[in-house]
């Protein structure tokens, strides 16, 4: 599998490991990332990746800064592009599972690296379940395309919340 995996300046280290063990597992992975400790924007790195991703230039993305958060919402302006910030495994698997995420991030100041390690090895181990999530993903895109959802316009009373 082809993985995109992108940094900033805060998350070299990490970024580094977790390259090292996706190539352990037989993975082929891309650096759209930083490796300078300078200063290096998030939105750089988030936005490479999800455009490598929703391309298909790459399978999956790994996103890794401080935190997690301001990468992954870069990369989740990419149309086509789920990334889930997770700090533990369960939820990198379920992210998967019931979200179809095609890009996982987390914090190099919030996880170490055998953690990340855990997290990664989740999320890749995991499929999407389809079923009951498949029409919550089209819901997503739905959102994605349109800027709209129709399910959430519904008059009250509906399946959906009405709100306007």
């Amino acid at each position: 599998m082809r993985i995109a995996i992108g940094n900033d300046h805060v998350a070299v280290e990490l970024k580094n490991i977790i390259t090292d063990h996706l190539k352990g597992l037989g993975h082929e992975v891309v650096n759209y990332g930083t490796d300078s400790t300078e200063r290096f924007d998030y939105p750089v790195p988030g936005y490479r990746v999800g455009r490598a991703v929703a391309s298909g230039e790459a399978d999956l993305g790994v996103l890794i800064c401080g935190t997690g958060v301001g990468i992954s919402l870069a990369a989740n302006k990419v149309r086509g592009v789920r990334a889930a910030v997770c700090s533990e495994p369960y939820s990198a698997r379920l992210s998967r599972e019931h979200n179809d995420t095609n890009v996982l991030a987390f914090g190099a100041r919030v996880v170490g690296p055998e953690l990340a390690k855990m997290i990664v090895d989740a999320w890749l181990g995991a499929g999407f379940e389809g079923g009951r999530h498949a029409r919550r993903v089209a819901m997503l895109a739905e959102i994605e395309e349109t800027q709209r959802l129709a399910a959430a316009e519904e008059s009250p009373g509906g399946s959906a919340f009405w709100y306007r």
